[in-house]
């Protein structure tokens, strides 16, 4: 059965931790304990990463071109193959090893596995083999964290025919949080927070994000961040934020919402 709302809504605690590639490679021991210590006060984990440095520098041993987009990397033919070569085989082991010897049970997955991630092509002569989140197998997931297994997604789609689709982290962790119904979804990343101005924002509401995008105080790899987060707000998710590596950082709420505390 494959859905894009989960049919059941648990009393506890769901999140979704999105952890950006260039977040992976400096976090230490500690870092993976505190999800340990989520994990233990009964909150359920589903964890995305992206892999932008180490899909970089395998993109530039075997000299092929690569640019992003509206904070989206355009993907080639050539291109897909390494990134989805890179994120399944290297960036995802490394990181499940990472959880497990944090003592949590942890399993690697992308959107190959039991049509986990099913994806058409976003515009294929614009961004080439980059996809959209058509639909998210929640059951597989359920089986997981009932069993008190952490997914950990890759962000690779398929489409119908097969084919691998690159598809944005900050897109795929909306998108699973959407499905899930997750009462929360954190996104990881190496700064803590939106910086407008050199200053680091608290709370911001979808209205000054739209102003800062227009500004241009927003740019690049944060616009798919911000837009994701406020698609989960609208959506219901009580709790969307943008932290850096300590957890700290910028909560996202609706101007009417009131103030979330932090984790």
């Amino acid at each position: 059965m494959t859905t894009c709302k989960s049919m059941h809504h648990t009393a506890r605690k769901r999140m979704v931790i999105k952890l950006g590639g260039s977040t992976l490679e400096g976090l230490n021991k500690a870092f993976f304990e505190n999800f340990k210590k989520l994990q233990d006060s009964g909150v359920e984990l589903i964890i995305t990463h992206g892999g932008g440095p180490a899909i970089n520098r395998e993109l530039a041993a075997q000299g092929v071109e690569s640019h992003a987009l509206n904070g989206i990397r355009v993907t080639s033919e050539l291109a897909i193959e390494i990134v989805q070569s890179t994120l399944i085989g290297k960036v995802n082991p490394t990181l499940v090893h990472q959880l497990t010897t944090a003592g949590i049970m942890a399993v690697g997955l992308n959107g190959f596995d039991n049509h986990l991630i099913v994806a058409n092509f976003l515009d294929k002569d614009v961004y080439g083999f980059v996809g959209e989140v058509q639909s998210v197998n929640t059951t597989l997931l359920e089986v997981l964290i009932n069993a008190g297994i952490v997914p950990v997604v890759a962000c690779v789609g398929a489409d119908e025919d097969g084919q691998a689709l690159n598809i944005n982290g900050d897109t795929v962790a909306s998108e699973i949080a959407l499905a899930v119904n997750a009462d929360s979804l954190l996104l990881v990343t190496d700064v803590a927070g939106i910086r407008i101005e050199d200053e680091y924002q608290t709370e911001v509401t979808p209205s000054l994000i739209a102003q800062w995008i227009e500004q241009g105080h927003i740019y690049g790899g944060m616009i798919p961040k911000v837009q994701g987060a406020i698609d989960c707000l609208d959506a219901g998710i009580p709790s969307v934020q943008i932290v850096g590596d300590h957890l700290l950082g910028t909560t996202i709420k609706t101007s009417s919402s009131k103030s979330l505390s932090s984790l």
